[in-house]
């Protein structure tokens, strides 16, 4: 699936160049993962009705370019590796009017049981598995 998550920047968003500030997009990172979740049928809500979170374990960012308030940013998320237990999504971030690569990053994660215990997807829902199986196929 090729999800795109769209977002415009907004100017509380900018530091005191200007220019938005690195942590925000850990965040916008964080809504594309939700919206592109929602789109594969597997919300968050979904998810945790069946007992499952994916908490982040760890995020890795590279920032190539800026952008400011008013611009637009394209994010496409992607797995880039799925074992089951664990999962790592990569993102690309691009200015949707230049095109340029604004970030490029990736966020780790894996599956727990409510008590946030380890669970291997594969055994523990074979149909939420099986998803996130298909989008390991995806090549960016």
């Amino acid at each position: 699936m090729n999800f795109i998550y769209e977002r415009n920047i907004n100017y509380y968003e900018t530091d005191k160049m200007g220019v938005v500030h690195h942590s925000n997009y850990i965040r916008y990172l964080e809504e594309a993962r939700c919206e592109w979740l929602k789109q594969i049928d597997m919300p968050f809500e979904i998810l945790e009705e069946n007992g499952i979170t994916i908490p982040v374990l760890a995020i890795n960012c590279s920032y190539k370019y800026h952008v400011t308030f008013g611009d637009t940013i394209i994010i496409k998320p992607y797995v880039k590796e799925f074992t089951g237990v664990k999962m790592i999504i990569g993102y690309e971030v691009t200015d949707k009017a230049t095109r340029k690569i604004v970030l490029t990053g990736e966020t780790k994660h894996c599956f727990t049981d409510k008590s946030l215990k380890p669970v291997n997807l594969k055994k523990y829902n074979k149909e939420f598995s099986d998803k996130f199986e298909n989008l390991n196929e995806f090549v960016k």
